[in-house]
């Protein structure tokens, strides 16, 4: 995982072959004209969810881990806190993994918090079970998913 500001991004690029791509896309990204949802970009390799949305308590946010993409979550507008939590060490899952939605459910507590803030991003890898959206308020939030 990793929880920086968007300025720093470029630090980031070289990591994975699709990071530049999709800290342009952040960058430069119109949520004044974007509609709500998923959109892909560069077909399978790089899509994104525009998120709207109220946020939850943390007891209703589910831990969630992906196999085939990586998040890059940036928060545009509200603040919002995400529990984390080693996807190696959960053991509840809800499900089995679904590869067509590349997302596996878990009911495992939450081994920590933190928060994102506005002109905020973090990466979450496949190692990474992650709690979004918890807080109080609203958020406006871009999703980028990136092929590993």
């Amino acid at each position: 995982m990793i929880i920086d500001r968007i300025e720093n991004a470029e630090r980031y690029e070289a990591m994975h072959p699709g990071f530049k791509a999709a800290f342009d896309l952040i960058r430069e990204f119109d949520f004044e004209s974007a509609p709500d949802g998923p959109a892909e970009i560069d077909g399978e390799r790089l899509t994104i969810n525009v998120l709207r949305r109220d946020l939850k308590k943390p007891e209703d946010a589910k831990l969630e881990a992906h196999r085939k993409y990586v998040d890059i979550q940036f928060m545009h507008s509200g603040r919002e806190v995400f529990g984390w939590k080693p996807t190696a060490e959960c053991e509840e899952p809800q499900a089995e993994y679904n590869a067509e939605k590349d997302v596996i459910l878990f009911d495992d507590e939450h081994d920590g918090h933190w928060p994102l803030l506005e002109r905020m991003f973090v990466v979450f890898f496949p190692e990474d079970a992650h709690a979004p959206m918890i807080g109080d308020g609203k958020v406006e939030k871009l999703v980028v998913k990136v092929l590993l």
